[in-house]
């Protein structure tokens, strides 16, 4: 009877699986996802943003006493000598640099020199799992859409559903998630979004069989789901 009962189950997923765009249980390719917490204007994007976590070399410039390697908090801040609390996330290593050298300038030094390096880029980082030929974590450098994370993955395997793409990513201290169609992309029907720091991205896999065997893996992990489907923008 046990085995019986986990062999309609598994019957009864795959087939919300396969049918699941036609009943609507699952939402339709979205086109945009909402901005994620602490993302620069879009004009000054392009270089390296900086963001929470990351590890900060801090040198001024013939003032060894207020050299300082520091670390942005969660809230996107430093703290530096003199100076107090500084916003640094989403901000340029150049336009950190300008920022303190006002404030040292405004009060403290005469034409301060301030340096700033990153020794430690944690929070500029997108993850890509699923059906791809190499999954894992990977820097960002520049800005970064969709197609571009997957190609750093190796491509989508040959049981990848590139029709159901899953983002997931930090929106007002909220986690929240967006569907998207890489083939409709691809051929122009649909824009390809860009990613920022922290996003996941998550390639589903097609077929019946994948479908039957992630059946009976994941059918603890069905409540997260239906978690995730009810706090979608």
């Amino acid at each position: 009877m046990r085995l019986l009962a986990v062999a309609l189950l598994a019957s009864l997923l795959v087939g919300c699986a396969t049918h699941a765009p036609q009943t609507g249980r699952v939402p339709p390719p979205a086109v945009e996802l909402a901005a994620p917490d602490l993302m620069p204007p879009p004009a000054e994007r392009g270089e390296y943003r900086i963001g929470a976590n990351d590890l900060l070399s801090v040198v001024v410039f013939q003032v060894k006493d207020l050299d300082r390697d520091v670390r942005v908090n969660a809230s996107g801040e430093i703290s530096l000598p003199l100076i107090g609390v500084v916003n640094a996330a989403g901000l340029s290593v150049h336009g950190l640099e300008t920022a303190l050298e006002a404030r040292y300038g405004a009060r403290y030094l005469q034409h301060p020199h301030v340096t700033v390096f990153v020794k430690e880029a944690a929070s500029q980082r997108v993850t890509v799992e699923g059906a791809v030929a190499n999954p894992g974590i990977f820097p960002m450098t520049t800005r970064l859409s969709l197609l571009q994370a997957i190609a750093l993955a190796h491509g989508p395997t040959n049981v990848a559903n590139e029709h159901d793409v899953i983002v997931f990513r930090n929106v007002g201290g909220e986690r929240r998630f967006a569907r998207f169609d890489l083939k409709a992309i691809r051929n122009g029907e649909l824009a390809d979004p860009e990613l920022f720091g922290e996003d996941v991205v998550a390639v589903d896999e097609s077929g019946g069989k994948v479908w039957l065997r992630r059946a009976i893996e994941l059918t603890p992990l069905l409540g997260v789901w239906s978690i995730f489907r009810s706090t979608r923008p």
